[in-house]
């Protein structure tokens, strides 16, 4: 019996807290949204293996569910590439969707690996721009913006549309052409884009939208180093007629 007014005796075991998940973290600290935001390469490895996961078991978050994967592995992915499949289910919250998607990512890492590097195209001249990029643009009905991603050496990286429709500077935003020039540490870039009518003479927008980019690009440090125009079987460097300034030198196509 309790005596009146006594304080009541202490439990032996609290309430449990369970630890929040995922969905009450900052957006900026949740693994998905980190590799939209940064890079792939920016993530510890839990939190890579996290996204495979996807989400944890009640009480745990997907993150911790990776850790003890990882943990489980001696911190070793080679181990965990050697492991059957079923034995990753060993780990709570690894159940077979999850251990085969573990499997099947750790699988497409050998086979890259594995394959030969094709070695990336240089760009010397704007006509190497042209042939790269002109038979895909030259006979479009519309205008097409893309930025090429360029390496220190001016190797291709990769070749990334910005806009479909007319060029306008408020459609070709700084934003959208340095961010995966960013995210993907490109060095530098060339803009390009067609001119369906087949005449390469720029626009007043053509040169607004270019010095924009290009003084973005130099704040940056990623600069923009040639704007080529793709028109019928012609192009023209902005670079070429003097520094980007929108005096261009009209060229044939080569071919």
């Amino acid at each position: 019996m309790v005596r009146e007014g006594a304080r009541p005796a202490r439990q032996e075991h609290g309430p449990i807290r369970q630890r929040p998940g995922l969905a009450a973290w900052a957006a900026a600290e949740r693994p998905r949204e980190r590799l939209h935001d940064e890079t792939p390469a920016a993530l510890a490895t839990r939190e890579l293996l996290a996204i495979l996961v996807g989400s944890g078991p009640t009480g745990s978050t997907s993150v911790d569910v990776a850790a003890r994967l990882l943990a489980d592995c001696g911190g070793s992915l080679r181990t965990m590439a050697r492991r059957p499949v079923a034995d990753l289910q060993g780990v709570v919250g690894v159940g077979p969707a999850v251990s085969a998607r573990i499997a099947a990512a750790l699988e497409l890492g050998r086979r890259l690996a594995s394959e030969p590097e094709t070695p990336r195209r240089r760009i010397h001249r704007p006509a190497d721009i042209y042939a790269m990029c002109g038979p895909r643009l030259r006979d479009l009905p519309h205008e097409e913006f893309w930025v090429v991603l360029l390496d220190s050496q001016h190797a291709v990286m990769r070749e990334i549309q910005v806009s479909r429709g007319i060029l306008d500077a408020s459609l070709v935003h700084p934003r959208e052409v340095f961010r995966r020039a960013i995210a993907e540490g490109a060095a530098a870039v060339i803009l390009v884009h067609n001119h369906p009518s087949g005449d390469v003479s720029p626009s007043v927008e053509d040169r607004a939208v270019t010095g924009q980019l290009a003084r973005s690009g130099r704040v940056l440090g990623i600069p923009v180093l040639d704007h080529v125009i793709i028109g019928s079987g012609r192009w023209a460097s902005m670079a070429e007629a003097g520094a980007l300034d929108g005096r261009v030198e009209r060229r044939p196509g080569p071919g």
